[in-house]
């Protein structure tokens, strides 16, 4: 059904690639309009001219509170409006063990995965509160922030908080109509995935191989799971849903693979 997303304008963080392009291109199929908010200018303006009319870049370093702002006084100065938000900038961040973590690279991992989600929430909720329609702001999170051992300490850690974010965010900002969520991908096949996963950023191929063998629904994730999962949140189908965490992982957090496991090797208890 076309048109999901008629009439509506959504800042995307982190829009210029992965996650953030895959939603900002299926917000305009479906009658959107976006701002594009990230830190790469060339990559930026490129998919924000593919968009035409429909999009604009605004250059965003998402630790720095005034970049934040201005990218939704921009989309608003724009389009006049402002329905939705998803603070998607991230990276992977300080890796290695806890005991040997330099803690200036855990504070810059924490100013993009929770200074800059914060500012997102929070700027986006000025934005379409002065709009005065209502919306929805969603965080991205991560199965690391649902389960452990699933990413690095300090991303996990992040993750966690983006929900715990959004489920407080959430109580507040219901009387404004506004909703707040958040989305926990498992593994997927973007730049920054394929970078850990891969050694490449640019070897999509190996990555999405890797992580297929290992979902329990026998593919990897695609950018557009996601994609769809936030245009269900900021359109009428998920008008209702507000204060949850979505994870998309093929079932991995809820013991898929296991139960799988055990079916192949004849573990499984019949009841």
């Amino acid at each position: 059904m076309a048109g999901r997303y008629e009439g509506k304008v959504a800042l995307i963080t982190g829009g210029a690639s992965g996650l953030g392009e895959a939603t900002a291109r299926l917000l305009v199929a479906e009658g959107g309009k976006v701002i594009i908010a990230d830190y790469g200018v060339e990559r930026g303006e490129a998919v924000a001219k593919s968009l035409g009319d429909k999009a604009i870049f605004a250059q965003c370093d998402v630790t720095k509170e005034a970049d934040v702002a201005a990218a939704v006084d921009a989309g608003i100065a724009k389009f006049g409006r402002l329905d939705s938000a998803f603070a998607n900038a991230g990276i992977v961040g300080v890796v290695g063990p806890i005991a040997d973590t330099p803690m200036d690279d855990f504070d810059k991992t924490m100013a993009v995965l929770i200074r800059g989600v914060f500012l997102t929430f929070k700027h986006a909720a000025r934005g379409i509160i002065a709009s005065g329609n209502g919306g929805c702001i969603i965080g991205t999170a991560s199965v690391a922030g649902v389960q452990g051992g699933l990413g690095p300490h300090a991303y996990a850690m992040a993750k966690s908080g983006v929900i715990g974010l959004a489920r407080s965010a959430a109580s507040e900002l219901a009387a404004f109509k506004i909703r707040a969520n958040s989305i926990a991908p498992g593994s997927i096949p973007t730049g920054m995935t394929a970078h850990v996963i891969a050694g490449d950023p640019n070897d999509l191929k190996t990555a999405s191989e890797r992580i297929g063998s290992m979902s329990p629904l026998g593919r990897a994730a695609h950018a557009n799971d996601i994609a769809e999962t936030a245009l269900f949140l900021f359109s009428e189908g998920g008008s209702y849903i507000t204060g949850q965490n979505i994870t998309v992982d093929a079932g991995l957090t809820s013991g898929a693979g296991m139960s799988a496991s055990f079916q192949k090797t004849g573990m499984m208890v019949a009841r």
